[in-house]
């Protein structure tokens, strides 16, 4: 499964944004990666680069690759509605991201590869998939085998709720309620230039 695994704190100084969480090198370093990252005379971004930049932001933010993220724009396309918020609902309601989101998973990656090593259950039936697409309504859950796992503990002891989730303690699983609205989505990016882009 190809996924991004190079340096996350040089990602997050390159769009000045903590995308992977607190960054100690982040706000010691806050400029640029590379030996000009410091330098006060910057080009000006073009309209392109500042476009092309959110959409680096959200591939990095949600780890998506280039021919999925475009899938997915095609798909928030074909939808009604605004084509930059259905994007984010449709990434949100990606298998990785929901166990994530559940507090299953202390990160993305890590909710990724709890998917993909099959400790992860949709209505009960073990899917290991990190991109496979919940639905309003599904139960996302823990493996009976896989439920005392000191990683998933651990996670869950410091999870956060979202109003789109509901979950159940004592049977470690939870519910995707409905697609999340732009508000309630916490991700500081901009989809409206990542609309322009693709329309280009």
């Amino acid at each position: 499964m190809a996924r991004y695994i190079g340096p996350k704190s040089k990602i997050a100084r390159k769009f000045s944004d903590p995308i992977y969480g607190p960054d100690k090198f982040l706000d010691k370093k806050n400029f640029p990666p590379g030996q000009h990252g410091n330098m006060k005379r910057r080009r000006k971004q073009s309209e392109y680069g500042i476009q092309l930049q959110e959409k680096q932001k959200a591939k990095y933010t949600y780890g998506i690759l280039e021919r999925q993220f475009r899938n997915i724009f095609d798909q928030a396309s074909r939808k009604k509605g605004i084509t930059g918020e259905n994007l984010l609902k449709l990434i949100e309601a990606r298998l990785d991201n929901v166990v994530f989101r559940l507090g299953i998973a202390l990160t993305r990656a890590a909710a990724r590869q709890l998917v993909s090593h099959r400790h992860i259950t949709v209505n009960g039936n073990v899917v290991n998939i990190p991109s496979f697409s919940v639905r309003e309504g599904d139960i996302v859950g823990v493996r009976e085998k896989s439920k005392s796992l000191a990683a998933i503990t651990d996670s869950l002891s410091s999870r956060k709720t979202f109003s789109w989730l509901e979950w159940d303690e004592e049977k470690l699983q939870g519910k995707f309620l409905n697609y999340p609205s732009r508000e309630e989505i916490p991700e500081n990016i901009k989809e409206q230039l990542i609309v322009e882009l693709y329309s280009k």
